[in-house]
């Protein structure tokens, strides 16, 4: 009931979010409903439809990435003060974002068991002349508990990711944690800075007045420390002024963390998937596994291209962090201190989804080239998977984006109650997009000419 009170409270945004959701794990379960179509139809051809089957798996992957995307900004689960007294703690929120994920991805896979059995004729008839007949297997009766068992993979698989990424975890370092696991004497929990003798704990006013003359704590009496009354007082510092300039002071500018560490691994993947692609095309054998469009490739090739999709997602951060890097260079003004300085806090949250939307723009663009005019024609049922994959990873993208907009909100508000003027933020921002473009795009187009090299020659 709490979810469902969530859900329905939740702003527009967030409800258009969700519904992209719905809408995507729909178009994910018709795909797996027809792969099953397929295989009622064709009961003499179980690698065909295996085949069909294991192509499903990659708008699944985007369907999947996408709802934990919009699960990671929804506001109505995210932890406030004051939740948890009422029961609301990050284990309980996380249960609740989990279950909206859920709810979400089950009408997506309510309306797509709607529109393939008004496709096939079991509501209303056979619609476009039955010309959907054929790969629904219309004229065979449809195995209920198969069809539910598919339909439910989605919803099963998105919340169980949802609630293993969001689940609460504990932040301090390894020290802290050891230190907090550890007790102390007299069943005291943790261990003090210094070890003490027994008598010590004896003498527990000597504690309570080596405090006061170390200047701990004020005389209440006098309102005064004892180095005070006896005359000894060190004059403190002044406090810090505020910066009133209207400069980036260091307080304004977001952190720069550490530079992932994935840029290397991803690299070497992307470097594999190339040699496996160019060890296929050397080879020279006979196309083995169809691809989707009348395609064809051998089996080196597609464990290439996905070595190279992989290689992209994880070097993603990393490339996003040195591109932020190198706006800052040689003696950067204010405006590319700014960009630089977001692009390398934001590198973790954005980088792995702008290296997903390479990997899937690059494979879209080799498929394209292979494409011969004269042979089969794309079917349906390969422009709705393709469009999918490319919506859910520019959703997932663009909902990062949003992620990490929200994100530096108090970076954003500090700027402006320096004076930064409001041209200058969205100079930044179309700043790092150009920086970003100019860093992806080409890496994009010649992973998408090595990629299809090997099927070309």
């Amino acid at each position: 009931m709490l979810a469902l009170r969530l859900t329905r409270g939740a702003r527009p945004a967030v409800q258009l979010r969700r519904l992209l959701v719905a809408l995507a794990s729909a178009g994910t379960g018709f795909l797996l409903l027809c792969a099953l179509g397929h295989a009622i139809s064709h009961p003499g051809d179980p690698s065909g439809a295996l085949l069909r089957l294991a192509w499903c798996l990659t708008p699944l992957a985007a369907t999947v990435h996408f709802a934990l995307a919009v699960a990671r900004t929804d506001p109505g689960t995210r932890p406030r003060p004051g939740l948890a007294a009422i029961g609301l703690g990050p284990a309980r929120l996380m249960a609740v974002s989990a279950t909206t994920t859920a709810l979400s991805c089950t009408l997506g896979s309510l309306l797509a068991l709607l529109f393939f059995l008004h496709l096939r004729g079991d509501l209303t008839g056979l619609p476009f002349d039955g010309a959907a007949a054929d790969f629904l297997a219309a004229d065979a009766p449809l195995p209920l508990p198969a069809a539910l068992t598919l339909l439910s993979l989605v919803p099963a698989i998105a919340s169980a990711t949802v609630g293993c990424v969001l689940r609460p975890r504990d932040d301090r370092p390894a020290s802290a944690k050891r230190e907090a696991r550890s007790y102390g004497r007299f069943g005291a929990y943790g261990r003090t800075a210094a070890r003490e003798t027994f008598g010590s704990y004896g003498r527990f006013r000597a504690r309570a007045a080596g405090g006061r003359a170390a200047g701990a704590a004020p005389d209440p009496a006098r309102g005064r420390t004892p180095q005070a009354r006896a005359g000894d007082s060190t004059p403190t510092a002044p406090p810090a002024a505020d910066n009133q300039t209207g400069d980036l002071g260091p307080q304004a500018l977001p952190t720069p963390r550490e530079a992932p560490k994935g840029l290397p691994w991803g690299i070497a993947v992307l470097a594999a998937g190339l040699a496996v692609e160019a060890y296929a095309n050397r080879q020279g054998t006979a196309p083995a596994a169809p691809l989707p469009g009348g395609l064809a490739g051998t089996p080196s090739v597609l464990i290439g291209w996905l070595l190279t999709a992989v290689g992209l997602a994880v070097a993603g951060p990393g490339l996003t962090h040195l591109c932020g890097r190198l706006l800052q260079s040689t003696h950067p003004g204010a405006l590319r201190l700014l960009a630089g300085r977001v692009l390398m806090s934001e590198a973790a949250r954005i980088g792995r989804p702008l290296g997903i939307v390479c990997a899937v723009t690059s494979g879209i663009y080799a498929m394209a080239t292979l494409y011969d005019p004269a042979g089969p024609e794309v079917g349906p049922l390969t422009t709705l998977g393709l469009l999918l994959v490319a919506s859910c990873t520019i959703a997932t993208l663009l909902t990062a984006a949003v992620e990490a907009k929200h994100a530096r909100s108090d970076t954003t508000a500090a700027l402006l109650r320096l004076g930064a003027p409001a041209t200058m933020l969205r100079s930044a921002a179309a700043l790092r997009a150009g920086a970003l473009l100019a860093l992806f795009g080409p890496l994009t187009l010649v992973v998408a000419e090595l990629a299809a090299l090997p099927l070309t020659s």
